[in-house]
């Protein structure tokens, strides 16, 4: 791991990170402007204002914004981000003000250092704290996006070096991590960051668990990983027979604490022969057309299991996901999932948000990307509605409540006959659809159609479910019952407000 300013000034000459992003050719077509010596005094002031300074670790203090900024750059964000990453600890901890940090570096990174300023340290430390600290934080997020990506790096090499903290500030570091931090990266398409984040909080918040996968499904991934090597030699000769050109193809096994959530549900208990995806087979390819038509050689090697394709290609996840999945029959009779997509895709899929932001900055042409399988997510619309609606809820334990459900939980996504993308928290009903398409179709609902079965108005929705809600004109109002099962904030502001007129 790099952990020297030169390491991180070569990172932004090549601006291809640790080699996670070299099969990302993007990176040397569009660079991004970085003054390097601007960077290196910023590196410079940090040092000095740190000077003696050291963690609980025992290293010197500016190990940990230069790894926060070493991040960053790994992302491919924009020289101000890096700049602010290496002195976003400045005002709070040395002797040096905002203003001073502002006169040398611009306003641009004193607003950045600002605002992961004002967001304090978000901690278990009573209700009215955490409620406080956690409205703050959606704040920065509506006012810049690249505050809440600093704030990931931050977190990130805090959990790298947690095991120089006490038992209990680990655990409360830890469980935050899961609570608050990786579902946010997951709601802003960082899968990469949210599966390191995960992975590095579980072995503290679930260690007998941890254990476990550690002694019992380790091996088994390995052997997968093992038979993995053979598929990925005859898929090779396959796809160079029909000259199609591949970027990487590689194994990737399942995140562990994502492995271990899954078998914990029902449908599972723990079998892991049950999990298709514990390891699967990603294919790169240049463009759009490249996966459909790798999609085709798989499927004429091997059968497809059924109802096992998934094109989020054609249909993007709500946080701007995108690939095509494949379950198919492999070599002795072993079940393989597939994924393919393009090199523009897969950035998307690991770095989300910081991956459109770097897009955004480099290229003036949206429909070139796009054509190369970059989908441009639409506005983070669900920050700017739960910056208004925590407003609302001065309660902050029902705040808390509505955050977890509508925010922190699971997502699924539905569709509307006409295809568009309804994106809802995991468990949520038909009014909550409803609602989240207009007031006038959830307060005139009557019952709705499932996948074209007639279905009732508490009916819970799963992902991938296209919904028609049937309605009567001549309903006055929804009904009170409905606050028994609807799970969004929206659903139940909106049937309260139409109940009390």
């Amino acid at each position: 791991m790099p952990s020297t300013l030169e390491d991180l000034l070569k990172m932004l000459r090549r601006n291809q990170g640790n080699n996670r992003l070299a099969v990302f050719p993007v990176f040397q077509k569009n660079r991004s402007a970085y003054d390097l010596d601007l960077i290196r005094l910023a590196y410079d002031y940090a040092e000095n204002a740190h000077r003696g300074q050291s963690r609980k670790s025992g290293e010197p203090y500016i190990i940990h914004p230069l790894e926060t900024a070493i991040t960053l750059a790994q992302m491919g964000m924009d020289q101000a981000t890096i700049i602010a990453a290496l002195l976003h600890d400045v005002p709070e901890d040395t002797n040096y003000s905002l203003v001073d940090v502002e006169k040398n570096f611009g306003s641009e990174v004193a607003i950045l250092v600002g605002g992961i300023t004002k967001l304090g340290v978000i901690k278990y430390r009573g209700m009215e704290k955490y409620a406080e600290n956690l409205r703050r934080m959606f704040i920065s997020m509506a006012q810049d996006i690249r505050i809440i990506l600093i704030k990931m790096a931050d977190r990130l090499h805090n959990l790298k070096t947690l095991d120089a903290l006490l038992p209990e500030k680990q655990q409360r570091i830890a469980r935050e991590s899961l609570e608050i931090y990786a579902p946010i990266a997951n709601r802003l398409g960082m899968g990469f960051i949210k599966g390191e984040l995960e992975d590095l909080a579980f072995p503290y918040v679930f260690p007998k668990d941890y254990q476990w996968m550690q002694q019992e499904i380790m091996p088994q991934i390995k052997i997968q990983m093992a038979y993995i090597d053979k598929i990925i030699k005859l898929v090779e000769h396959e796809l160079h027979q029909e000259k199609i050109k591949i970027v990487s193809i590689h194994g990737r096994a399942k995140r562990l604490f994502s492995l271990f959530q899954k078998l914990k549900r029902p449908q599972y208990n723990g079998d892991v022969s049950k999990i298709y995806d514990l390891v699967a087979l990603r294919i790169i390819v240049p463009t759009v057309t490249d996966c459909y038509s790798t999609l085709g050689v798989i499927h004429h090697l091997w059968k497809p299991v059924p109802n096992r394709i998934k094109d989020y290609i054609a249909q993007p996840k709500p946080n701007g996901y995108q690939s095509l999945h494949s379950t198919v029959f492999c070599l002795e009779g072993k079940i393989v999932e597939f994924q393919i997509r393009t090199p523009q895709m897969h950035e998307q899929a690991e770095y989300g948000i910081a991956a459109h932001w770097h897009y955004k900055e480099t290229n003036k042409n949206p429909k070139k990307l796009q054509e190369k399988g970059y989908n441009l997510p639409k506005k983070l619309k669900w920050i700017e509605e739960l910056v208004a609606w925590q407003k609302e809820i001065q309660d902050n334990e029902q705040y808390l409540d509505t955050l977890t459900i509508d925010f922190f939980k699971n997502r699924i996504f539905a569709f509307t006959p006409r295809g568009d993308v309804i994106d809802l928290p995991e468990e949520a009903t038909a009014v909550d659809f409803a609602y989240h398409v207009h007031t006038w179709i959830g307060d005139h609902c009557t019952g709705a159609k499932v996948n074209g079965a007639m279905a009732s108005c508490d009916t819970i929705l799963k992902s991938g479910d296209v919904i028609e809600i049937i309605t009567d004109k001549n309903r006055k109002s929804p009904s009170r019952d409905w606050l028994r099962f609807v799970k969004t904030q929206a659903a139940k502001g909106k049937i309260r407000s139409k109940l009390l007129k």
